[in-house]
């Protein structure tokens, strides 16, 4: 675009996000006085490589910050250009990254970068080779581990027990690091007396843990505990019942759910309207019967109006 075109824009910015400047009207523009045209020309894929490396010594932050998460540096170029990052950020994957997450060697180079914010779009992919994947579940960064266990089919066992001591899942990625098809099963009951509630919650997942073993967590004093054997469908028709009288809300509605309880104690929570909603869902109520409790609200529904 040459300088005269650009001079006759009634607005501006959409030409310095994305069009090809003339170089001497580049030059001038990555060091015009106003940071809101160095921030619009710090993100455009056409600036030329010259106006990179001035707005990459940039005074402003944020302007450095842009130019180090573009694409066409090399990966020395990005770990020299200054800026600031708070790991504690939310970030979300860079788009040029996800491009590459079936190229093998651009996922190798990106794995090995500077910058947090790539390595966590390479853990972002769904496959990645052994090499990566190694390097990426050893990473500083406890949220390229995080994204690895979120997103990644080749997540280590390890790693993903790892990451269980401090996550247990996001609303976008609600069952993973526990439900990773990679998250060890076996071993697991070492944790039945683990310091850490959230390593007890994991002993009933073990394929040889017993009934005896729900019995004790069930009784654990730690809430979550109680309501992972609440959710056991080994849990005792004596300990189900005893667990709707838990002084936490989610322990006894998960317990209201679980097919153990008697017949005679689901029947009376289906007919006290605190529990109903949630003893409904109960898997052990016969098929006849559901049909008959859905009559009956539709009719009561119809009846109000």
């Amino acid at each position: 675009m040459p300088r005269e075109v650009f001079a006759a824009l009634p607005e501006p910015r959409p030409a310095l996000e994305r069009c090809r400047l003339a170089p001497d009207l580049e030059a001038e523009l990555v060091r015009d006085g106003d940071a809101e045209v160095r921030r619009a020309l710090a993100a455009n894929p056409s600036l030329g490589a010259h106006g990179v490396a001035v707005l990459a010594e940039d005074p402003q932050d944020d302007i450095r910050s842009a130019v180090a998460l573009r694409s066409d540096l090399t990966e020395e170029q990005r770990a020299a250009v200054r800026h600031d990052f708070d790991p504690t950020s939310m970030s979300h994957t860079l788009p040029w990254v996800e491009e590459l997450h079936g190229d093998a060697d651009a996922m190798r180079r990106l794995a090995a970068s500077s910058h947090p914010l790539v390595r966590r779009s390479v853990a972002r992919a769904r496959h990645l080779p052994p090499d990566v994947v190694a390097r990426l579940a050893r990473d500083e960064d406890r949220a390229v581990r995080l994204f690895l266990a979120e997103s990644c089919e080749d997540a280590p066992a390890d790693m993903l027990l790892e990451v269980w001591r401090w996550w247990d899942g996001s609303f976008s990625h609600p069952g993973r690091p526990r439900g990773h098809p990679n998250f060890p099963r076996a071993g697991l009951l070492r944790y039945t007396a683990d310091p850490s509630g959230r390593m007890r919650r994991l002993a009933l997942d073990d394929p040889e843990s017993t009934p005896a073993d729900v019995a004790r967590l069930a009784r654990d004093p730690e809430a979550e505990v109680r309501r992972r054997a609440a959710e056991d469908p080994r849990l005792s028709p004596a300990d189900a019942v005893r667990l709707l009288n838990d002084p936490e809300a989610h322990v006894r509605d998960t317990a209201v759910r679980n097919p153990r309880l008697p017949a005679r104690v689901l029947a009376g929570l289906l007919h006290d309207r605190d529990t109903a909603c949630a003893a409904v869902t109960n898997p052990a109520i016969p098929i006849p019967v559901l049909h008959r409790i859905l009559t009956a609200a539709a009719a009561a529904v119809a009846a109000r109006h």
